[in-house]
């Protein structure tokens, strides 16, 4: 938050198997990153000898082997089918290689042509509302756009708990990219998740989260002051571009991470742009690379 570093997966760790249930047991998908932390979270879930797979990684070799540990120590003989909380290869890109290792598999999740035509791959259409049920395990399917217009959270009912996806992550804030991202839909599905009153989260990236309802409100917060900072910041600054405001606004985030932020940014100026209250000089190109500026109206004239 404002006045204070803001916290980051940059150099987290957690171990490659983990129980964080008696449902649930958590395999990290061994492709640690800038934006993925120590990697993906994939998640065994159920409490028989045949259990649900929650995403898939993104097909790095060595991922196999720890899904095996998990299986192994969760007591999990079999996999009944992989369910995807969306399309990004970070989640969907390790279905191919395990299919491969375990045989035929059916895979849910919501249809998007384009995240899941670049794979092979036969979809079981999920859509809001869905239940997948295994053995101690029911997933129901929530449509929560924003991050990705294909992008479901997962509520696990037996332990009124979120699988939440990208949309809320152990540490850090999500990214909302220029392509299928929509901020507005986001903070729309904020508000969705929050309404359920779940009392855990299992996040695709960094560690489980124990207050659910405190995490959510806190990334809407979150969301707002960054908001009322960008719009401080074009008051201040006038017309400027996106790598301009990042650099007023975000002191409290490591530089590394500016080109992210410059996709948040866009997002909240897209928004903004949705509300009547900025404006910009391409408003057919690339928000990212456009001049903004506060709409007439809020007091900020054009050049």
């Amino acid at each position: 938050m404002a006045g204070k570093q803001q916290a980051t997966m940059i150099g987290l760790e957690l171990p490659d198997v983990a129980a964080w249930s008696p449902r649930v047991t958590v395999a990290l998908g061994q492709n640690p990153g800038l934006f993925t932390g120590p990697g993906t979270n994939t998640y065994l879930v159920g409490t028989g000898k045949v259990r649900i797979l929650l995403d898939a990684g993104q097909g790095e070799q060595s991922y196999i082997p720890v899904l095996e540990r998990a299986m192994e120590e969760s007591g999990c003989e079999a996999l009944q089918e992989i369910v995807l909380t969306h399309g990004h290869p970070d989640h969907i890109g390790g279905v191919p290689e395990v299919i491969e290792r375990f045989g035929p598999l059916r895979v849910s999740k919501l249809p998007h042509e384009g995240m899941d035509g670049h794979y092979s791959l036969e979809i079981h259409p999920l859509a809001d509302g869905a239940l997948v049920e295994t053995e101690g395990a029911t997933l129901r399917a929530i449509h929560t756009p924003g991050h990705a217009e294909d992008h479901l959270c997962f509520l696990l009912e037996e332990e009124h708990a979120l699988f939440s996806g990208d949309n809320v992550l152990g540490v850090g804030t999500t990214v909302i990219p220029a392509q299928g991202g929509d901020l507005l839909d986001y903070m729309n599905s904020l508000e969705r998740v929050l309404s359920l009153q779940p009392g855990r989260i299992y996040p695709a990236h960094g560690p489980c989260i124990e207050d659910a309802v405190g995490k959510i409100r806190e990334y809407m917060e979150h969301r707002n002051e960054r908001e009322a900072q960008i719009v401080d910041a074009l008051a201040t600054l006038g017309p400027s571009s996106v790598s301009a405001i990042v650099k007023q606004v975000y002191t409290d985030v490591p530089e590394v991470l500016h080109a992210a932020a410059a996709l948040s940014v866009a997002s909240h100026l897209v928004k903004l742009e949705r509300e009547g209250r900025t404006r910009r000089d391409d408003r057919d190109g690339d928000p990212q690379y456009a001049r903004w500026g506060l709409h007439p109206v809020h007091g900020e004239q054009q050049p």
